[in-house]
């Protein structure tokens, strides 16, 4: 018996072997052939790659072998395919929540009734090109992928250049008259900038996140955001440039993060006033700014300035420089430095501060946590690998220390497996990336690198709020639920990661609009890593066979007799005004 046991062991593990092998060649002959060159050439890696592999030796593999346990009705896989068309030209920059047409009434989210919803493809603009690789990329973008000149009407303005087929980022402008890098040079002889301790950065009416291209060169990574306004590109240009951004204004709605989120907040020329509304604006930084964190805001009005000095000291900050249009102020490391503010001020109910999702901000002061412990983190890439306060506090329920560092080394696991498969997923090929269902940020901590950065989605629906342990870990995220749209323009991210997704909203909303919504913000040749349980995995394979997505079903790293599988995608090619036929595939 154990010897038929071996042979049958032994035949599973043969055939599970050339099932990754036909995996790795025929994905890769996909990703070689749909992911063109443009003006970024970035793709030589993946034409080397496909060169090398020879997919003939098991062309007659059936890859849906291993794929068939746990589904209970194979007739709903079977059903006819829904072939999606593309949209009109005119929707090639569909913002859904941040629809410039009702920006007249409020700028802040407003998604469209299901009625209203485009249920096809947003078509890329014409001409449109591979982005330069990082570093590049911060300095020039291909005028054809996002073709706005609005904001270079003024031949004075030095923040941005049109010359010939490309963009071109001085790094200068009203914002930064002497460049950017002598204004964080000014900013670091206050802020501890470079050495780990400040790694989190909020930019509140970036423009075209120019200072938070810069602050890379510092290992600090800075979420931007700016409205869909009048100058309709700039949250545009910053991810084509490779930058953290979103479409995002300081209004009524709280920011999309939990408390105690960044090291360092910054405002230059941001029209926010600051001194309005009973002070909330200021508030509302001060709940997303950690305990000892820095604020700088540079060319404001000299009237608001008094009415800033005093919200300054309601919200307990510290100045600790004034020259010129610049001052910065640091928020107390504990709250033994604002007993005296809590008998005259309004503070927020502890219970509510994390509940955050399309909630009115309010004019009240966010309380220090309980415990001093709770604040300290280590300097970046340490505070990546310790246990987080929020988890050693026991602040999360159901996640230990030891379970958040088993998740760490999982991820590196699962991210070797990813490997094997798309071998340029490493490589710098993929700069702007997204983790749909990020947990504790484990899938981005094994991924960190210069060359990407991810933003991290915590679905607002999740049984845990892990957000502030991304935040935590030095990695930067956002609160989002997945039955809307993202706050982003299309064709935004390069690399889409979806754990356990499907699961989670499998009884909340259509997995159509999710996978609608996702393949509105990838790029053209960007790529997309489904895992869940197979069921899941196979709904959305058969959805996707109608949407111009190339797909390859692998099984899990430890073998197919695990239930969790993973669709691996690369998104066609196609432009605006082609009328080639979505592939079958």
């Amino acid at each position: 018996m154990a010897t038929k046991g071996n042979t049958g062991d032994n035949r599973t593990r043969r055939s599970f072997s050339i099932f990754v092998l036909f995996g790795l060649c025929c994905f890769f002959y996909l990703l070689g052939a749909w992911q063109r060159s443009g003006f970024g050439k970035g793709d030589s890696i993946a034409h080397e790659i496909t060169r090398r592999a020879d997919c003939s030796v098991v062309s007659n593999l059936n890859i849906e072998t291993h794929h068939g346990v746990g589904v209970k009705n194979h007739n709903d896989l079977r059903s006819k395919i829904k072939v999606f068309k593309p949209c009109d030209d005119r929707f090639i920059d569909y913002t859904p929540c941040h629809d410039p047409m009702r920006t007249i009434n409020y700028k802040e989210r407003h998604c469209p009734p299901n009625a209203e919803k485009l249920r096809c493809l947003i078509p890329a603009p014409k001409g449109y090109a591979t982005p330069f690789p990082w570093p590049k990329s911060r300095d020039y973008i291909p005028f054809a992928n996002a073709p706005h000149k609005s904001l270079i009407e003024k031949d004075t303005q030095s923040w941005i250049r049109h010359e010939g087929k490309v963009f071109r980022f001085p790094g200068g402008g009203p914002q930064f008259p002497h460049g950017v890098d002598a204004y964080i040079d000014q900013m670091a002889s206050v802020i501890p900038l470079g050495n780990g301790l400040i790694r989190t950065a909020l930019d509140t009416g970036c423009g075209v996140a120019s200072f938070g291209a810069y602050l890379f060169k510092k290992n600090v990574i800075t979420m931007s955001f700016s409205p869909r306004d009048s100058h309709e590109a700039q949250v545009q240009f910053a991810l084509e440039r490779g930058v953290p951004a979103f479409i995002g204004v300081l209004d009524t709605i709280k920011l999309p993060f939990p408390s105690r989120s960044f090291d360092m907040a910054h405002c230059s020329r941001c029209s926010i006033p600051w001194a309005q509304n009973d002070g909330s604006y200021m508030m509302e930084i001060d709940r997303v700014l950690r305990p000892g964190g820095y604020f700088v805001l540079s060319g404001h009005l000299e009237e608001e300035q008094k009415k800033i000095d005093e919200m300054a000291k309601v919200v307990c900050w510290e100045k600790k420089h004034e020259k010129g249009e610049m001052v910065i102020w640091r928020k107390r490391v504990s709250k033994d430095h604002c007993q005296e503010r809590e008998s005259h001020v309004k503070m927020c109910e502890s219970t509510s501060v994390n509940d955050i999702w399309y909630k009115k901000m309010e004019a009240c002061v966010t309380p220090y946590p309980k415990t001093n412990n709770s604040n300290e983190v280590a300097p970046f890439p340490q505070r990546l690998y310790d246990v987080p306060p929020r988890i050693s506090s026991g602040s999360i329920h159901g996640i230990s220390n030891e379970s958040f560092k088993e998740d760490t080394k999982l991820w590196q696991k699962h991210l070797n497996g990813y490997k094997r498969v798309n071998k340029i997923i490493t490589s710098g090929r993929y700069r702007n990336i997204m983790d749909m269902n990020a947990g504790v940020g484990s899938f981005a901590a094994a991924l960190e690198s210069p060359k990407s950065w991810v933003m991290n989605v915590v679905p607002t629906i999740s049984k845990k709020d892990t957000l502030g342990v991304i935040y935590e870990r030095g990695l930067i995220g956002i609160y989002h639920d997945w039955c809307e749209a993202f706050s982003t323009y299309p064709r935004s991210y390069d690399l889409i990661h979806a754990h356990g997704l499907f699961s989670l909203y499998k009884d909340k909303c259509s997995y159509e609009e999710i996978l609608l919504e996702m393949d509105r913000i990838l790029r053209p040749e960007g790529s997309v890593i489904i895992r869940d349980d197979e069921i899941e995995v196979m709904k959305v394979k058969k959805i996707v066979s109608g949407m111009r997505w190339n797909t390859k079903m692998v099984d899990h790293e430890d073998g197919p007799l695990v239930s969790e599988k993973m669709l691996f995608v690369v998104k066609q090619y196609w432009v605006a005004g082609e009328n080639n036929s979505p592939s079958s595939r």
